[in-house]
């Protein structure tokens, strides 16, 4: 596809078809950090479309590989110390909960767009979920749809509340309400999130910003505070994994990374904290 073509991205869940291509790109490897069966399917050729598109489309797959590693981690280890409960937020085509080997008790809702949950159902036809699993179809921007959804998730507690690529698409006051939202149900204990810094945001606008921009998906959210910025409606950081240092511990980074880690070890210790925290994955606690 020429880079001048129009970009196959349309609405910010066109994203998800993009997101599964590098999936099934990891996958397809012999020494996979993850294997996720149903990804080269679900991206489908329109998926593929956006990654010869997007510019460095495959050469920047490691970001978004070294995210779906992590989290896995996370979500695995988390419902090992109790989650009974999992929201998946905007969940795209994660296919997570038909992949992993989650306890077959543990609730788990898949929430998206009603034609994302469509195409979800569509392409996922005679699969076998790992646990109790369900479709939820709705528009979280809608405050009685959502109150709705956050109810029925917090019937079953604690809750872990996944938001993979979903924060970057909204703007600060949309994360605020969300995160008051969430914060409501006592039930909910524990928030997944990936998050980017206002200096990630600035590299990114150079590269994807204006195809992301006209194909209606605009990157905004990238707090100068990072997750501090979530202290005042509700939750506190319990862990943050830079993308950065996961990227090197599971040999999933980008080209010359090592030149760049020495690079690193030249700055400052303020400057290498900020290098880190550029981009991380954060499990945020209730207060």
């Amino acid at each position: 596809m020429s880079a001048d073509a129009p970009a196959p991205i349309s609405h910010v869940s066109d994203t998800a078809l993009w997101v599964a291509i590098y999936r099934a790109m990891e996958s397809e490897r012999p020494d996979a950090i993850f294997k996720d069966p149903y990804a080269r399917r679900m991206g489908g050729e329109r998926g593929e479309a956006i990654v010869q598109h997007m510019p460095s489309g495959k050469a920047m797959a490691w970001p978004m590989i070294v995210r779906t590693a992590v989290m896995d981690e996370i979500i695995m280890r988390t419902v090992g110390e109790g989650a009974a409960t999992v929201l998946n937020l905007a969940a795209g085509l994660d296919t997570r909960a038909f992949r992993l080997a989650l306890p077959s008790t543990l609730r788990w809702f898949d929430v998206d767009f009603p034609d994302m949950v469509a195409y979800r159902r569509e392409h996922l036809d005679g699969v076998t979920p790992a646990c109790v699993h369900e479709h939820v179809a709705a528009d979280l921007t809608d405050a009685a749809q959502r109150r709705a959804v956050f109810a029925k998730a917090a019937e079953r507690g604690p809750v872990l509340i996944v938001a993979e690529g979903l924060l970057i698409y909204l703007s600060d006051e949309e994360v605020a309400g969300l995160a008051r939202a969430l914060a409501e149900p006592a039930a909910m204990r524990w928030w997944l999130i990936d998050i980017a810094s206002p200096r990630l945001m600035a590299m990114l606008a150079k590269t994807w910003g204006n195809k992301l921009a006209a194909g209606g998906a605009p990157f905004k959210f990238a707090p100068a505070a990072g997750t501090a910025f979530f202290a005042p409606h509700g939750w506190k950081e319990a862990e943050f994994r830079s993308s950065w240092t996961e990227s090197l511990r599971l040999k999933r980074s980008m080209r010359f990374a090592g030149f760049w880690n020495v690079v690193a070890r030249l700055q400052s210790k303020q400057k290498r904290e900020e290098g880190r925290r550029m981009a991380g994955i954060a499990l945020l606690e209730r207060t």
